[in-house]
């Protein structure tokens, strides 16, 4: 059982359901519960929007990168670009997901597999969206021009939601790359990972054109593949220690003689990024991460058998999601109003906006924690259905997913500042709209939504 399946019986997200508090929710957990991974969840979340807060710089004019102004920091992303650690939670929670929906439905359980995990990620995202674009819009319908703060509001807003775009494609490629998992073990992340060193060799020895796309799926996917390991316990200490060490290794050696820049996220105006397209400097990133955090479970695990920790742990990842989406929402925010109250803030990475860094980052989780307390209840989980549900129409179900995903990611590129003058970015080799990327998030979350039983279905992870 899962923090998903225990507030599906409990948080308000569907009629009939009753609420109940996170304390109760902690109170139920079973003794068998893997506690260490929700934390992870929770914590690789927090860390991506802390980072996010910090990286901002800030001016009247509009926003630059604190690491591209300051490169000396740029190591700092050894540190918070955790979001590997989310995708190995994710591999953990669908092989859970699915082998328990597999056990209780009758036939082919695709479908309401896909149902059951993007119902609760779309409807905040879906969300999010329609009332980003509802603003900005509005702005654009006022015939002033979107300059300064604005303008990058509109353009910044939607780019994380490039992660989402890529758990889409996690769950929609769950079920092969599962059986991929049970047959060869290990060998099928070595053959994702192998993958992605072959690509990186097309795009920097040979320059194959749009070859480092694949790195897209390559390496977040043998990461995905990690948690796939785990789940079946197959990340003890020993193999930890072996992928931290030699992923850690074999990221320096790469930064240090290779092709690969040493920020691990990407830097404005840089020639070769880490992040997009992911690179085999970012993959053994992650193996050290991944070997990392393997290394910390035990005593996490025991300070996690603490009823208060426990609790806190359960009602944060009731909401991460919501404040993952709004966390940007809340740092402009706060930006605006100290543009509004004052003179110009002071130029980034100077005493005087270090000093500020901490005032910024308590207001910008207080509104953060606000603007959850709105949006919270459109992350509320379904309510869970008996055994033998019935499994849904899986093509239709995989159709709307490849929608999302492809609308998701298409409006992280576009952002939202051109809604009405047919702006159009490329989406690797094509060119997309930001109306266009949003029919089609909406759409495939309708198609997903269509494409199941009447019933709920309850996983588990």
């Amino acid at each position: 059982m899962s923090i998903r399946a225990l507030s599906g019986e409990g948080q308000r997200g569907d009629r009939g359901a009753m609420t109940v508090t996170a304390g109760a929710l902690a109170a139920a957990t079973p003794a068998t519960r893997d506690r260490y991974v929700d934390l992870l969840r929770v914590a690789s979340l927090g860390t991506v929007i802390a980072g996010h807060w910090l990286m901002a710089a800030v001016s009247r004019d509009g926003m630059g990168n604190l690491l591209a102004l300051v490169p000396g920091l740029q190591w700092l992303t050894w540190v918070f670009q955790i979001m590997p650690v989310f995708f190995f939670v994710g591999g953990f929670s669908h092989a859970l997901s699915y082998r328990s929906l597999a056990r209780r439905c009758d036939g082919p359980v695709h479908a309401a597999f896909l149902r059951a995990r993007l119902r609760r990620l779309l409807r905040p995202t879906l969300v999010f969206v329609l009332l980003w674009a509802a603003a900005a819009l509005a702005v654009q319908l006022a015939g002033r021009g979107a300059g300064g703060l604005t303008a990058a509001a509109l353009r910044l807003v939607t780019q994380p939601l490039w992660f989402i775009g890529i758990y889409l494609a996690m769950v929609l490629l769950t079920p092969p790359l599962l059986k991929l998992h049970e047959r060869y073990g290990w060998a099928a992340f070595a053959g994702l990972a192998g993958a992605a060193a072959l690509v990186d060799v097309l795009r920097f020895a040979l320059a194959v054109p749009y070859a480092q796309f694949l790195n897209f799926a390559f390496v977040w996917l043998a990461v995905h593949q990690l948690g796939f390991l785990r789940a079946d316990g197959r990340i003890r200490r020993p193999a930890a220690l072996a992928l931290a060490g030699a992923g850690l290794a074999s990221a320096l050696l790469l930064v240090a003689v290779g092709p690969y820049p040493l920020s691990m996220v990407g830097m404005p105006g840089e020639k070769v990024s880490n992040m997009a397209p992911p690179t085999l400097a970012l993959l053994c990133h992650g193996m050290w991460l991944v070997g990392a955090v393997q290394l910390l479970a035990r005593p996490a695990t025991a300070w996690l058998a603490r009823p208060r920790v426990w609790r806190g742990v359960v009602a944060a990842n009731g909401v991460a999601m919501t404040a993952f989406l709004w966390h940007l929402t809340a740092m402009l925010g706060v930006y605006g109003l100290q543009l509004a109250l004052g003179p110009d803030l002071p130029a980034p990475a100077t005493a005087a906006w270090w000093a500020q860094v901490p005032v910024r980052i308590l207001l910008a989780t207080a509104l953060t924690a606000l603007l959850v307390g709105v949006f919270r209840r459109f992350e509320a989980p379904g309510r869970p259905a008996g055994p033998g549900a019935a499994p849904g129409n899986g093509p239709l179900a995989a159709a709307g997913t490849v929608l999302c995903l492809l609308g998701v990611l298409g409006l992280s590129t576009t952002g939202l500042g051109g809604l009405l003058d047919g702006h159009s970015a490329t989406l690797i080799a094509f060119p997309v709209t930001a109306p266009a990327a949003i029919g089609m998030a909406v759409a495939g979350a309708l198609l997903v939504e269509r494409s199941g039983p009447a019933r709920r279905v309850r996983l588990r992870g």
